[in-house]
């Protein structure tokens, strides 16, 4: 597969291949796939991330709410130390706010009924992929007459913020390496707008380096037959019409919304809120919170990072003031961040002696 995609490449254009998942960027570089790659074809990491694309005033918000007398806070781990406009819930916690590391929303069912007099807020930040066991927590928490467990709601659809980056003139693509995980619950038929609407190449892709290769070579096969669609390249998992199962869950308990995208504003139809009638468990609409958003001043970069217009590297923090144990930005706080993957496999010009 490396010698067809060297044999495809030769003579082309410089190429700019964007990777939509978090979990691709960080395997690519553990396998090396971007050394081993032609010169004039290039991996750019996009919002794949959901923690990293998560805005400002999303965790200002949750800080606000863990310091309220019998509230408590649930939620995964790398949401800790993302930082807000003034502070981070690690900080938070380390002030005496109680905050829960949990594995999946549905632990939230327990933690809700070993507490009955606190108020559990779960943390739902994901993409499609984790959306629907959310809405399955919630539908769970219904049936089993759970009234202390809410979710503040941050939830993205991937295919719009697509469409945003290709309605964007400084983001410059040739192809797009598609997320398994979420092609996973909405089907590869989601993205088909790509090929009829924008005419760009498309790849759905696993995870291990030979079926990325896969897809990286599908990509130079439609640019070589001058033809865009969208190439299923993950079938064992991935089917035209998604996980019906988890699709109907999703849509029984959110419905669609605009959604602020770290870096890239307020997209139309991007977000998920949950419908009227499950307005009980929305937190926001149960307890409304205000806060007074401060608009951070630093060099930070990581907007421009995640739309692909630069690399960490060009980031003036990058390394330096911004480390994964002392994070400047969102894109170096998650394991799935851009950032966070450039500093622990050296990515491009990065020294290795420079992180200490």
């Amino acid at each position: 597969m490396v010698k067809k995609i060297s044999e495809l490449a030769a003579g082309k254009k410089h190429l700019r291949f964007m990777e939509v998942c978090g979990t691709h960027t960080v395997s690519i570089f553990r396998s090396g796939i971007r050394q081993i790659l032609p010169d004039n074809v290039e991996l750019v990491s996009g919002p794949g991330c959901p923690v990293c694309v998560t805005n400002d005033d999303y965790i200002d918000k949750a800080i606000a709410y863990s310091q309220q007398e019998n509230f408590m806070i649930a939620t995964f781990g790398d949401m800790l130390k993302v930082p807000g406009s003034r502070s981070s819930l690690s900080a938070a916690q380390s002030e005496g706010a109680e905050i829960k590391i949990v594995y999946s929303p549905l632990d939230c069912i327990k933690l809700a009924q070993d507490n009955p007099d606190k108020k559990i807020i779960f943390l739902a930040v994901g993409f499609e992929t984790t959306a629907p066991t959310a809405a399955a927590t919630v539908l769970a928490a219904k049936a089993q007459g759970i009234r202390n467990l809410f979710m503040l709601s941050a939830q993205k659809l991937v295919p719009p913020a697509l469409k945003f980056l290709l309605n964007d003139s400084a983001v410059k693509v040739d192809g797009f390496l598609l997320p398994g995980h979420v092609a996973v619950i909405i089907g590869a038929d989601a993205f088909n707008f790509l090929a009829t609407d924008f005419k760009i190449p498309s790849a759905i892709g696993g995870f291990e380096a030979e079926e990325i290769l896969s897809a990286l070579l599908s990509l130079l096969e439609q640019i070589d037959g001058n033809r865009a669609e969208v190439s299923n390249n993950y079938r064992s998992v991935v089917k035209a019409e998604g996980n019906v199962a988890a699709k109907k869950i999703l849509a029984q308990v959110y419905e669609v919304t605009d959604a602020e995208w770290r870096g890239m504003g307020k997209i139309s139809a991007s977000g998920l809120k949950m419908r009227d009638e499950f307005a009980t468990f929305d937190i926001e609409r149960v307890a409304p919170i205000d806060i007074e958003h401060v608009k951070k001043k630093n060099a930070c970069r990581c907007g421009e990072v995640l739309r692909g217009i630069v690399k960490p590297i060009d980031c003036p923090l990058f390394g330096k003031a911004c480390k994964p144990f002392h994070a400047v930005g969102a894109c170096m706080v998650s394991v799935e961040g851009v950032c966070a993957a450039w500093f622990k496999y050296g990515g491009s010009n990065f020294k290795w002696e420079e992180k200490f």
